[in-house]
């Protein structure tokens, strides 16, 4: 089973930074959390669709069922088949996710309701990281109110972001389905297409469900995997989620609480006033769903031998590689924008945290490691990107991005670095995290110059060269 998502194959990619370890126990299932919530395969030890496990709804429905239970499990699976929403049931995802939350994680800890004190200390330790920012960023707060959330609230604030990422791919999925046939042969099998797209909706909603309520498990706040999931301008932690973080590491739980938010304000800065971003990033898992293809002679065999009765055939058939991504560059380039996207938003949070918390707690070397390693070896936001669209985002990206932000602060100050925000044709490339002294040390072009340059254009004013701005040690009058 690959990491892939709805059966999706990608091309194998060379490990790096000793990953290969990392990848081989990904795809056997090991490690934690999903293992491929999205491709229909089920989480670590359950069966997916096609197997006896679990979380296999249908072995749940009707494996061993008394006959009180019977009669709820055949109304579960008439809702599924009448099922007339759009590519995902959202609303069989939300339930999963939240039976998923209520399970409990691998260690027992369970989902609690957030306390008086414990949304105190949430709204204060925000408050003092939005100070600490102050001296670190030149974007000012983006977090109008600071919130305590539990695992169930995370999931039900969450939910609309996840609509709008996986429903492109998931539309398309479905489409392709229909493009395929010819137009007699879509009538002819109208029904039977309808009933393929209920038991997909349903098929996505239990897996993105499941995948939702792991991730709920394990996130620790509302911007863990590089994405604005929750409201705009609400920063959130959940305290359950900190508390199994710190356990073991040593460290004061009012530190890691305070470090935590300080990446948590960190982000909201950034989304709040980068009004681009949002839909730079969105745009990108957009574009990877245009150049999904699908496989026209084993779809039309698999229309051809459905059998209603048998719905785990149509999970086989999604597991064989039905759904293909299309090779090609503007593929390829939705991929890499997203990856380098991500990662300079987090190598950016990761510098900004570390000078605001380095002089001031002195866990903050401990803590930034920490978060790394949980990267390296495959966190929440690497195994959600890799179900999600077929992305495995490089730790070696990461760090690049973070070494490059921390050289941009030394030769251009808090300032200069943080204005290549103001316009996404002024930010570093994939190329140039391979070079980051050459991109430091590079000319730049004041876009907002230019854009002034253009109004006067436009209003019969003079215009001239757009303004460069140059560091003393920089060589040479080449632009970017």
């Amino acid at each position: 089973m690959s990491d892939t998502p709805f059966g999706f194959g990608l091309p194998p990619e060379e490990p790096e930074d000793g990953d290969e370890g990392k990848k081989k126990d990904q795809q056997s299932g090991g490690g934690q959390g999903p293992a491929n919530p999205f491709g229909f395969g089920g989480l670590p030890g359950a069966g997916g669709f096609g197997g006896p496990g679990a979380d296999n709804p249908f072995a749940a429905m009707f494996g061993s069922l008394n006959p009180t239970d019977l009669g709820a499990a055949f109304q579960q699976l008439g809702q599924m088949l009448s099922y007339e929403g759009g590519p995902v049931n959202w609303d069989m995802a939300k339930q999963i996710a939240r039976q998923t939350v209520s399970q409990g994680t691998a260690d027992g800890t369970k989902d609690a309701s957030v306390g008086p004190a414990e949304r105190t200390a949430v709204q204060e330790a925000v408050r003092l990281a939005d100070l600490w920012l102050d001296d670190a960023t030149s974007l000012p707060s983006g977090a109008g109110t600071a919130v305590a959330w539990s695992r169930a609230e995370w999931v039900e604030a969450t939910l609309p972001a996840w609509q709008e990422l996986v429903d492109p791919v998931a539309e398309r999925v479905g489409t392709a389905m229909g493009d395929v046939l010819p137009e007699e042969m879509q009538a002819m099998a109208g029904p039977l297409i309808g009933m393929m797209r209920s038991m997909g909706g349903a098929m996505f909603g239990t897996q993105i469900g499941q995948a939702v309520g792991v991730l709920a498990g394990e996130v620790v706040g509302s911007t863990d995997i590089g994405l604005p999931l929750g409201p705009v301008g609400k920063a959130a932690l959940l305290p359950v989620n900190i508390e199994t973080f710190g356990k073991d590491l040593g460290v004061p739980k009012e530190e890691v609480r305070l470090y935590l938010a300080l990446r948590e304000a960190a982000h909201q800065r950034l989304f709040a006033h980068v009004p681009w971003l949002r839909s730079h990033l969105f745009g990108a898992v957009d574009g990877y769903a245009r150049g999904i293809k699908v496989d026209t002679a084993k779809l039309e065999d698999v229309v051809g031998q459905f059998d209603p009765q048998n719905p785990e055939q149509l999970q086989d058939a999604l597991q064989q590689g039905m759904f293909q991504p299309e090779d090609t560059p503007e593929q390829k380039a939705a991929l890499a924008r997203l990856e380098t996207a991500l990662a300079l938003v987090e190598g950016w949070v990761d510098a900004v945290v570390h000078a605001a918390a380095k002089p001031r707690l002195s866990s903050a070397d401990a803590l930034r490691e920490t978060l790394r390693r949980r990267r390296a070896s495959g966190g929440p936001a690497e195994q959600t990107f890799a179900t999600l669209i077929g992305l495995e985002l490089r730790p070696r990206r990461l760090r690049d991005a973070s070494r490059l932000w921390a050289s941009l602060t030394d030769a251009r100050g808090v300032d200069g670095r943080d204005a290549l925000w103001a316009h996404p044709d002024m930010l570093p490339t994939a190329t140039d995290l391979d070079d980051p002294d050459g991109f430091v040390h590079r000319e730049q072009i004041d876009f907002s110059e230019l854009d002034k340059m253009l109004g006067e254009a436009a209003g019969g004013g003079t215009t001239g060269k757009p303004n460069l701005k140059k560091d003393d040690d920089s060589k040479g009058d080449d632009t970017e």
